[in-house]
């Protein structure tokens, strides 16, 4: 379970032995973790970065483990924060590449060439694929994906998944519950794929070998027309935004966590932030790529856990217990 924090399996083992036996020396608490001194001390080092643990007061020399209540919370909070950091520099490159997108959309460069029409798209989806070499990262937002285009996909996919090329794939959080689309991502890990899901995506997009990328000229509309990008600068901002949300995102196998302290999921943590916001319930459903009636579920939730008795009551309360 303390894996799950971010701790290695070696500190996890000496913090539960320091918590069990207090007055244990690093030769006891070695032969009890069936780990060396050295790990020992090396596994010491790591709970003491994250002030797990502390010098003892009673013994010194010595050091003693933080109670679990106040250590294990504390490192939650930071954990808290490290995300909360990490998606407010998400939605600021979000923001950046979506205006860089719509300057060049206006103009045809050497770097650059707009793409009208789906089979235009899809031709040029087929050239990048027969030339990927090392890498294809993939963003595909929406609840759910059409079973005929996940087919095509399969197909596109399949012989430069055989040539060694990496995929990574980010789907919408909500994806989870469309059997089709499960279907797909499991294939795909099947393959030596790499899946993962995130509340919030950015526009969809496809990169491949870094070195060129396809985006909607519109991304409320991707039938209107696409962007063919070769540009250097705007490449490097797209990748950038890309491999943000994959550090946030969650793999396709696992589940969301909630929150000790709330019972929140990160979706409902998300969707109050949105509402909170003023978005309506469609706005914040299309943001996380769920329906209206998705949402009012997840709020009908929400208010339950909180005893409020409208949307307005629930934010403050959420907010007074530190759930924002």
């Amino acid at each position: 379970m303390l894996e799950t924090l971010g701790l290695s399996a070696a500190s996890a083992a000496v913090y539960q032995a320091m918590l069990d036996q207090p007055t244990h020396r690093i030769e006891q608490l070695a032969t009890t973790t069936h780990l060396t001194p050295t790990q020992v001390h090396d596994s010491l080092d790591e709970l003491g970065q994250l002030l797990l643990v502390r010098a003892s007061t009673e013994h010194p020399g010595q050091m003693r483990a933080v109670s679990p209540d106040i250590g294990l919370a504390d490192l939650l909070l930071r954990q808290e924060a490290d995300l909360a950091a990490r998606q407010a520099q998400i939605a600021t490159s979000r923001a950046a590449v979506a205006d860089l997108v719509a300057q060049r959309a206006d103009t045809r460069t050497t770097h650059g060439e707009r793409l009208l029409g789906m089979d235009a798209i899809q031709d040029r989806l087929e050239q990048m694929g027969r030339c990927a070499r090392t890498e294809v990262l993939g963003v595909h937002p929406g609840a759910s994906q059409r079973p005929e285009d996940l087919a095509a996909a399969r197909t596109a996919d399949a012989p430069v998944l055989a040539r060694g090329v990496t995929i990574r794939t980010l789907l919408q959080e909500a994806t989870r519950n469309d059997p089709h689309t499960t279907h797909h991502a499991h294939w795909l890990l099947a393959n030596s794929g790499q899946v993962r899901t995130a509340q919030v995506l950015p526009q969809r997009l496809v990169i491949v070998d870094r070195s060129q990328a396809l985006v909607p000229i519109d991304p409320a509309d991707t039938r209107k027309g696409a962007l063919h990008i070769t540009e250097p600068g705007l490449l490097a901002a797209l990748l950038n935004l890309f491999e943000q949300t994959w550090d946030t995102a969650v793999p396709i196998g696992a589940t969301q966590p909630e929150d000790p302290q709330s019972g929140l999921t990160a979706t409902e943590r998300e969707l109050l932030r949105l509402l909170g916001s003023g978005l309506t319930d469609d706005t914040a459903g299309q943001r996380l790529g769920v329906s209206a009636r998705t949402v009012g579920r997840h709020m009908a939730s929400v208010m339950e856990r909180l005893g409020a008795s409208s949307r307005f009551e629930a934010g403050i309360k959420a907010a007074q217990r530190g759930w924002l």
